[in-house]
């Protein structure tokens, strides 16, 4: 059905309308938009101020409705995606990230399985420590068997999450992490090189200041078996470090999070430690608890002069804490243990984005030493106003109920009532509708290409960037497409020297200037900022180790890298054993020299198998003949239209190819790891596509292993545009897929 975009009267751009269209504006049975942009926004607005009158029977609600109304319909503050989507209707739950805790039994284990899948099932993204299960070959007592370890449990979730879908506005995400000191944690660090079954987590190693010292000093450090607490073995720290480095190079993954640096932050410890973060990283959380986050447009506080009007800012960032204060209370949560946890500690999460259009607009390059003076006077004066909203709101709310033992319990702070205030969370989705940059991200590129509902394409560029090169006579539609290709305005000598010292992408930033905003952020934050270090294709793996240290140098709580095309080239191994006696088919050729496909004979010999895809069940005829194999059949159970056209025009193409002398082997490289958006499983293979059921189906016939690999990432799996890596996530801009939520 073709997307009909909603009609407004707001500044919104099209690319915004599209992923309000796809994913928050309400919907009838048939799928048509039946909400506004107006519409959502009011509906959010008049939901989350309903709890006021919980605390003041007097209180004038169509005020606070309009304040908040009016916050969002201005683009300076974007509430998380669950809230814009669910606020207000049945649903409602509101969070976006939560943390089970997951112990050393099966019941446990499975207990944190269904309540991942409710989570889910509600819009929510979920974090996860499994340092507390038994290492691979311990022993199990109660079976007298040997325990299978961590990451086969990791499994089981990644399964359940590819099958609950979300409802289809909000992907499954996880967070797995594995302590360093874990007896495991050598298997952990590359288990998402070796296998594709964990396609639905981010995973981090949390690294101990123990460990970190260690590699410091060129030391060994022990393993610990979590059952027994009792140490198993040494390893050199260097090397362990190095591995993480070596499989970050290569494939962006594991990330790195500091546990204890973590947990000198955390601000209940009378209730525990915090083992696990959200799925980006940037949101600690202890067992069962939530966070409800917001982020303010900094690009709409720049005056004309160029000057930040904090005035404004500070009216925005008490009207914020207020709000999410009062998405605590409307939420309705999916577990009874979530409500309880989350209402004792009642964090909330203020961030930012457009961070990157604020230094635009004060004519400061991203990669200078004013930025990270602006990042921490900026980020300063949100955390120090938002404390005070919140001690403000305790005055006439209370303070939150584990207030008693936290760090706020002190005779100078008798009064607060969120026991976080901020956090940098990514901002994918809501950045592109509130037209700003992403998070405290530098511009991805400043102009791309952008593929849109029909599938043509259209050149979109940063609006300042325009604006400034038609005040100076040098816009023009050629020197725009010259840029998308590559996203840089670095090497263009059309470009004066001035402007391309402002409009600085994520690539023409160093590692080492990335890091030194991030930590600039991170000074002023209570919980962790959610980025990504970029990394040129060249970089080396002794480039990555040094910015991990640096990292921990400058304090940050965790570090994310994304080398430039470490993940969208991953090469199959495929290896064919032909059988013994089979000869290479002969080729026909045309009188205009160019190679045409042997003819098909009579009569042919093949299989049926029927391969479960996402779309149905579709079966699947591989026949050969004297030489080798020669066509491929198939269909689809119940499809028509356009799909039963478009699998046998791919089927004819096979085969033609098969005929025309192409080994299976290369057919094969080019349709395995197509990703459609309903992938399956199969009698324990995941399905991706149809294309990826035809190549396995082909591969078994043929006796060819395909090496497992995660699926090429860069293309969007909704829209097929380009993805970007930021915000330590793959983010489309064209639809507003997100790997990550």
């Amino acid at each position: 059905m073709e997307l009909e975009l909603p009609r407004t009267s707001l500044p919104l751009s099209n690319n915004a309308l599209v992923v309000l269209a796809r994913r928050y504006l309400k919907k009838d049975e048939l799928g048509q938009v039946i909400e506004t942009p107006e519409d959502m926004f009011r509906r959010v607005a008049k939901a989350i101020a309903k709890p006021d009158k919980k605390y003041d029977k007097d209180v004038d609600l169509k005020a606070i409705e309009e304040r908040f109304y009016g916050m969002m319909t201005s683009f300076k503050f974007m509430p998380n995606s669950p809230t814009l989507m669910n606020a207000g209707r049945v649903l409602g739950q509101l969070s976006a990230c939560f943390v089970l805790p997951i112990d050393d039994s099966i019941e446990s284990i499975f207990e944190a399985v269904k309540h991942t899948a409710m989570i889910h099932k509600s819009g929510g993204g979920t974090g996860f420590s499994f340092s507390r299960i038994r290492p691979e070959g311990d022993i199990v007592k109660t079976t007298h068997g040997v325990a299978s370890g961590p990451i086969s449990f990791m499994t089981i979730f990644d399964v359940a999450t590819e099958t609950i879908k979300q409802g289809g506005t909000r992907r499954g995400a996880n967070m797995g992490i594995l302590r360093v000191d874990h007896p495991d944690i050598e298997k952990f660090i590359s288990c998402k090189t070796q296998t594709d079954r964990l396609n639905n987590f981010n995973i981090s190693v949390a690294l101990t200041e123990r460990f970190m010292t260690a590699v410091h000093n060129g030391e060994s450090y022990p393993l610990i078996n979590p059952r027994t607490g009792l140490e198993v073995k040494r390893l050199p720290a260097d090397q362990v470090f190095s591995e993480i480095v070596q499989s970050a190079w290569a494939s962006g993954e594991p990330g790195i999070i500091f546990i204890d640096r973590i947990n000198k932050a955390n601000p209940t410890p009378q209730l525990g430690e915090i083992e696990s973060t959200n799925p980006c990283g940037e949101q600690p959380l202890l067992p069962y608890e939530s966070c409800n986050l917001g982020s303010i447009n900094l690009g709409k506080f720049v005056s004309k002069d160029g000057t930040i009007d904090f005035d404004e800012l500070k009216s925005v960032v008490w009207d914020a804490v207020h709000f999410l204060d009062n998405v605590i209370d409307a939420n309705r949560f999916p577990l009874k243990e979530i409500e309880r946890m989350t209402r004792r500690t009642r964090k909330i999460g203020l961030g930012v984005m457009g961070f990157a259009d604020m230094l635009i607009s004060m004519k400061i390059p991203y990669n200078s030493q004013e930025a990270i003076e602006v990042a921490q006077k900026i980020m300063k004066f949100i955390d120090e106003e938002s404390k005070k909203a919140s001690a403000e709101l305790a005055k006439k709310r209370g303070n939150f109920p584990a207030y008693e033992g936290s760090i706020y319990d002190t005779p100078q702070s008798p009064y607060m009532r969120n026991s976080t205030t901020t956090t940098i969370a990514p901002t994918g989705t809501i950045s592109i509708i509130a037209g700003a940059s992403s998070g405290i991200e530098p511009l991805f590129a400043i102009s791309y290409i952008r593929r849109v509902l029909d599938g043509s394409e259209l050149i979109e560029a940063h609006p300042l960037f325009v604006k400034e090169l038609r005040e100076r006579g040098l816009y023009s539609q050629k020197l725009m497409e010259k840029i998308a290709s590559t996203g840089s305005i670095q090497e263009l000598d059309e470009i004066p020297d001035e402007i391309k010292k402002i409009y600085v992408t994520s690539m023409d930033v160093t590692p080492e200037d990335h890091i030194a905003i991030q930590a600039a952020f991170q000074e002023y934050t209570d919980n962790a900022v959610s980025k990504t270090i970029n990394f040129p294709e060249d970089a080396t793996i002794d480039d990555v180790k040094k910015a991990y240290i640096l990292a921990w140098q400058k304090g940050l709580k965790g570090l994310t890298i994304y080398r430039y095309g470490s993940r969208p080239v991953q090469v199959l191994n495929l290896k064919e054993k032909k059988k013994k006696g089979q000869k290479t088919p002969e080729l026909t050729e045309v009188t205009n020299g160019k190679i045409a496909p042997r003819p098909r004979p009579r009569r042919t010999r093949g299989i049926t198998e029927r391969v479960r895809t996402g779309c149905g069940n579709l079966y699947v005829t591989i026949n050969w003949d004297d030489d080798d194999f020669c066509e491929v059949f198939a269909q689809m159970g119940k499809a028509g239209g356009c799909a039963a056209c478009q699998i046998e025009a791919e089927t004819r193409l096979i085969s033609l190819a098969l005929r025309s002398g192409i080994s299976p082997k290369a057919i094969i490289k080019q349709l395995s790891g197509i990703r459609c958006p309903s992938p399956s499983w199969d009698e324990g293979k995941q399905i991706l596509s149809c294309p990826d059921g035809v190549a396995k189906v082909l591969a078994e016939a043929a006796d060819i292993e395909i090496e497992k690999k995660e699926p090429d990432v860069m293309n969007c799996p909704d829209c097929g545009s380009t993805l970007d890596f930021e915000e330590g996530c793959a983010l489309c801009r064209s639809c507003g897929y997100s790997k990550c939520s």
